[in-house]
């Protein structure tokens, strides 16, 4: 089955076709490591929003409106192995850590619309980016962000456009609770080593360590601090 074209808005941008093209024969590509996107692909569920440029707030509205979407259609049908991911058409040609400002930019951006909008944080993760038990969350489900971009150092992460694929984080206890996690977990990372040479050192597992220091793709260390900052009321 092909990647849907996002449906949750009434006009589509001009891109839209290529990108959805691009990220599909994207993670069609063998070497791909993430099964779980190719299922995605594979079903139908990877629904796909093309915007403009991720170092601009332009597009927020439009994202935060498809993730209250995104999530709700989710409560309806809780089926695994479904993404959001929103294509940027550009910026291309910018670095890591400036990829990850604008990453982060993004994210801080959404949250506030999600407090904005009077929308509850998921109560099964937390807002405090240095927790183990970190998760962003929007339309009261919680959300692990994966970017990419044509300047990464992981070849797992590299991609033409830079992009942010919203996952669902309950899909992971539900792995976890069907046995499914570790299996897949280990399949991913043993393909990533084999593009990359090396095992990605960023990967932990939920509740080991903020998986905020997963998002951007970037190599970080201990002293590293998540820029994001919850606005709404405390938990």
């Amino acid at each position: 089955m092909e990647i849907q074209h996002s449906s949750l808005f009434p006009w589509r941008h001009k891109d839209q076709d290529t990108h959805v093209a691009l990220l599909r024969d994207h993670i069609a590509e063998a070497s791909f490591p993430c099964v779980g996107a190719k299922a995605a692909v594979a079903k139908g569920t990877l629904e796909v929003l093309s915007c403009n440029r991720i170092d601009s707030a332009w597009d927020d509205v439009r994202i935060h409106d498809g993730l209250l979407t995104f999530a709700a259609a989710y409560r309806e049908d809780p089926a695994l192995f479904r993404s959001f991911a929103v294509v940027f058409d550009e910026p291309v040609t910018f670095d890591e850590p400036t990829f990850e400002r604008h990453l982060w930019n993004r994210i801080q951006s959404l949250s506030d619309k999600d407090v904005w909008r009077g929308q509850d944080y998921d109560a099964r993760v937390s807002a405090d980016p240095d927790s183990p038990h970190f998760s962003l969350s929007f339309g009261g489900e919680a959300f692990f962000v994966v970017g990419l971009h044509p300047n990464a150092s992981r070849p797992a992460r590299q991609f033409a456009r830079p992009t942010m694929v919203f996952n669902l984080h309950d899909q992971f206890t539900i792995l976890r609770a069907q046995g499914r996690y570790e299996t897949m977990r280990e399949k991913i990372m043993v393909r990533d080593e084999a593009i990359a040479g090396s095992r990605n050192p960023m990967l932990t597992r939920h509740g080991e360590l903020s998986e905020a220091r997963q998002y951007s793709g970037r190599s970080v260390d201990e002293v590293w601090r998540c820029p994001f900052s919850y606005q709404g009321s405390s938990q």
